[in-house]
């Protein structure tokens, strides 16, 4: 497989660790060229691994004719996209249009200035996520090629479990409901910072846009507004009661898509934030900062989130210093025997562990681990269609097996049973 990477952030960086360190000897990862709008950002990465495998390039993730010709140059095969969600549809296409294969780790989404909320996604978006891709899955398969979207921890690992827990825990599963926590935390930190522990862009979309959860018995897809749907659910292997909310996430329409036939009729997404993070959340809101519209100051035109992505602290820049781990997990609702049942299917990645080993916080170690075993899967010809899919579309038992030969840790614990 000949791999362009187009973001080399974080996540990137962790990824092709990974990769390096399951293929060393080139045998299904025979080229890789790193992009990144920052040139010297892309160069780092590829000076940091070190492999002859592995070169860089400027690219601009919105320039689908420069990617076409990259891709076309450097005899790419396979795009993955880690760059921001904005720019997912520019690369989607540049793939599509010059024969490669794609995955990313998330999609772009553009919620209506009025949301209705209520019943009806198309109310509320004016481009729901993931309806981009999936609406071009014939022109793919008709061209014999693959895109794999939502590759990750959350996108990604995630519906794998659901699709583990549907196929093999259950004979109908009729809820999967994913969790998204762990109990991170910075001694002696100031009690007022703020972090993103993960890619700014995505948090203020993710979090800020209206939510929406899958209930089919209420007539499909729901939206609310942010922060909506609060519950405490205590998560294993101590780390304990968080407190979780409902956001945008795709999981809840790929689950919708692919396993209804398992009987699937609610899904939702929450997140464990912190107290700070909503507080700074909700006034960057307010105050206008989430926008895309250029505004004039004095001589000059900015973007205000471009302002706000670029003073946040980086994912990258932070984890020496923070203790304890991230998990995340689905929770599972279905029958067995005649009998309700309930699972939790989770990975828990601690933050120490990942720095010594990955020189990565938790978080971005954990998403370009999930999204590294699938690119193998990809890169080996185990994941082999074509079309446009999410990962709970393909057999779990491959991906599974990765996760326990790496030490990728996953574990399935069974819950007392709720009355409905």
């Amino acid at each position: 497989m000949r791999m362009m990477l187009v973001g080399a952030g974080a996540v990137g960086e962790s990824m092709l660790k990974i990769l390096k360190w399951r293929d060393p000897k080139g045998e299904w990862l025979s080229y890789v060229l790193v992009g990144d709008y920052d040139a010297s950002r892309a160069q780092e990465v590829v000076d940091l691994l070190a492999d002859e495998r592995f070169s860089y390039a400027q690219i601009n993730a919105t320039d689908k004719e420069q990617m076409k010709d990259l891709i076309q140059d450097h005899k790419i095969d396979f795009v993955m996209d880690a760059a921001p969600p904005f720019a997912s549809n520019y690369i989607f296409d540049a793939a599509y249009e010059a024969g490669a294969n794609y995955a990313n780790m998330g999609t772009w989404s553009v919620p209506m200035e009025e949301p209705a909320y209520g019943l009806g996604i198309e109310n509320s978006y004016t481009e729901p996520m993931t309806k981009y891709n999936f609406d071009r899955h014939e022109q793919w398969k008709k061209k014999g090629q693959m895109a794999v979207i939502c590759l990750g921890i959350d996108p990604g690992v995630v519906n794998v479990f659901a699709k583990y827990a549907a196929t093999h825990l259950f004979d109908r599963m009729t809820e999967a409901h994913v969790k998204d926590g762990g109990n991170l935390s910075v001694p002696g930190a100031d009690p007022d910072a703020i972090q993103f522990g993960f890619n700014v862009w995505t948090v203020l979309d993710e979090v800020m846009n209206p939510n929406v959860e899958y209930d089919q018995e209420k007539g499909g897809l729901i939206v609310e507004k942010a922060f909506a749907g609060q519950e405490t659910f205590l998560m294993p292997d101590g780390v304990g009661e968080n407190t979780l909310v409902k956001v945008e996430h795709e999981e809840v329409v790929t689950f919708a898509r692919f396993l209804k036939q398992y009987g699937l009729k609610k899904a939702t997404f929450k997140i464990s934030l912190d107290d700070n993070l909503i507080t700074a959340l909700k006034v960057i809101d307010h105050l206008g900062l989430r926008s895309l519209k250029p505004v004039q100051v004095g001589n000059v035109k900015v973007v205000p989130r471009d302002v706000v992505a670029a003073c946040a602290p980086q994912p990258k820049d932070i984890g020496t210093e923070m203790i304890g781990e991230m998990l995340v997990g689905v929770h599972c609702i279905g029958e067995k025997d005649g009998a309700r049942k309930e699972y939790f299917l989770y990975q828990n990645f601690d933050n120490q562990a990942s720095m010594a080993r990955w020189g990565s916080q938790a978080v971005v170690a954990q998403t370009g681990f999930g999204a590294a075993l699938a690119i193998e899967l990809i890169g080996r010809e185990i994941w082999k269609e074509a079309g446009v899919f999410s990962p709970e579309y393909f057999d779990p038992e491959p991906y599974l097996k990765l996760m326990d030969e790496t030490g990728y840790e996953w574990h399935v614990m069974e819950l007392p049973v709720k009355e409905k």
